[in-house]
């Protein structure tokens, strides 16, 4: 990970809260990609996506990092530090498990 974030102490153990973007998903929306917050595990839609509830969820809390929870992709970005993190942290949970289920 790079040393230009200053917030990988804030990194939990988190479970996806949903299989796609948790606001979206409560309208009856659609999104680009998905990012999940890798503070509190809420999954929401990149700022590609018309709601960008990915960034919105930061301003809402203030927690820094995301995940990519898009199958193949393996990075985070810190919102406060504006890095780019490459790896991004290993996920519990990966999109291929939330879409099966687990």
């Amino acid at each position: 990970m790079s040393a230009s974030c200053t917030h990988l102490d804030q990194v939990r153990d988190v479970q996806p809260s949903a299989c796609g973007c948790e606001d979206c998903l409560k309208t009856g929306d659609t999104w680009v990609h998905l990012r999940e917050c890798l503070i509190c595990g809420h999954v929401g839609c990149c700022d590609s996506s018309k709601n960008k509830h990915a960034t919105k969820h930061f301003h809402a809390t203030g927690h820094p990092l995301v995940q990519s929870f898009e199958p193949g992709e393996d990075w985070a970005w810190c919102y406060i530090d504006q890095a780019f993190l490459e790896p991004g942290p290993a996920p519990q949970t990966s999109w291929q498990d939330c879409r099966a289920g687990g």
